[in-house]
């Protein structure tokens, strides 16, 4: 098995790096972060342009047809940047349950236009009382002659601010639980900034009209696998956070100079460091078998290991991102400065999806990464 990346893979990556690098400085991300939308529609298009919205679809959607590698490359990019615009929303989690769901004339529609860069989706799922599971929600779908109605109340969506249509969980008839497509514009949103940047909503559905996405009463396996996708993503991006946390913490330990020399000196400082880039080459490990782990056919083998991918990310993150910040001292806890930006999107990334507690939970119920006996 190769694990290195391909010619095509690392061209993508360097590409990708080249735009974000001249594009999103940490004082351009910090305008961004104060300005209206919260993003920048200059720089979707351009993602558009490179082909990066349409990375994952189908080719006769006007996808890339490319798979978890070429995602994986973008996500990290992403997350050495810490990209505010709502990739994850739209192209992951809301294209991904249209690709995975959708009827072939719902895929026609709407893949396209994200594609394009014309469509903006969101996948609203959470619930106040549901925290990470995916089966308690309250919100319900009932028939309304040739289509639905939708009723309840999500928190915490991801790009649900500005998302032109909303792919909602709800409670269907039979019990089951479906997906539905929502134009935003009947939605009543408290929209709001999140603790990382982003730009996320709570969205209040009253009898709103809606359409069921493919079957009504088979949304439960669309949802888990695409969630699989988005935490194998998720992952990536993580450690290019990390790997920028670290440099950034390096760079800064060689040139802080006390007592007359700089700190890097001190052997404490040195020993901490490396422990972060253990840390973060065990991330590195386990994002790639996360990635690895999206081919496998065994859908329940496979979810294991990607939970148990996030997990050791999740750790590592939370170490390499709070050591970053003490390593810097008073100046790691600034706004202008960002290192503290690093920790508190790794922090938000361990909350999505599932957290530590959660996911020791699920794998301790799989039985574990590798069987007994």
């Amino acid at each position: 098995m190769d694990l290195e990346l391909t010619d095509e893979q690392r061209m993508l990556g360097e590409t990708l790096a080249g735009l974000l690098e001249k594009k999103y400085d940490a004082n351009a991300r910090l305008a961004l972060i104060e300005s209206d939308l919260g993003w920048s529609r200059e720089l979707w298009r351009q993602y558009a342009e490179l082909g990066l919205l349409g990375l994952p679809f189908d080719e006769q959607y006007g996808g890339a047809g490319m798979g978890p590698g070429e995602l994986a490359v973008v996500f990290e990019a992403f997350g050495r940047s810490l990209v505010l615009e709502p990739y994850l929303a739209t192209v992951v989690l809301g294209g991904g349950l249209v690709a995975a769901a959708g009827s072939p004339e719902q895929k026609a529609d709407l893949l396209p236009r994200v594609a394009a860069g014309e469509l903006l989706l969101a996948f609203a799922s959470t619930e106040a009382r549901s925290r990470f599971s995916l089966t308690e929600i309250e919100s319900t779908a009932v028939e309304d002659g040739a289509g639905w109605r939708v009723s309840g109340e999500k928190i915490a969506v991801l790009g649900g601010d500005s998302a032109d249509t909303i792919v909602v969980s709800a409670r269907t008839p039979s019990g089951a639980v479906g997906l539905f497509l929502v134009d935003g514009a009947d939605v009543r949103r408290d929209p709001y900034r999140m603790q990382d940047g982003l730009r996320g909503a709570d969205l209040l559905f009253d009898d709103t009209p809606a359409q069921a996405l493919g079957v009504p009463d088979d949304g439960l396996a669309a949802i888990e696998s695409v969630l699989d996708v988005a935490t194998a993503a998720l992952c990536a991006e993580a450690v290019g956070a990390m790997e920028r946390a670290l440099w950034l913490t390096v760079d800064y330990l060689k040139t802080r100079v006390q007592f007359g020399q700089p700190i890097s000196v001190f052997q404490s400082l040195q020993h901490r460091a490396a422990n972060m880039y253990v840390s973060l080459e065990q991330a590195r490990s386990m994002a790639l078998l996360a990635r690895l782990a999206l081919a496998d056919d065994a859908v329940e083998q496979r979810r294991t290991m990607v939970r148990a991918a996030k997990l050791q990310v999740d750790l590592a993150a939370r170490h390499v991102g709070q050591e970053a910040v003490q390593l810097h001292g008073g100046i790691g806890m600034t706004m202008e400065y960002p290192v503290g930006h690093y920790l508190k999107r790794l922090t938000v990334i361990g909350k999505t999806v599932a957290d530590v507690d959660r996911l020791t939970e699920l794998i301790g119920a799989a039985g574990g990464l590798v069987a007994p006996g």
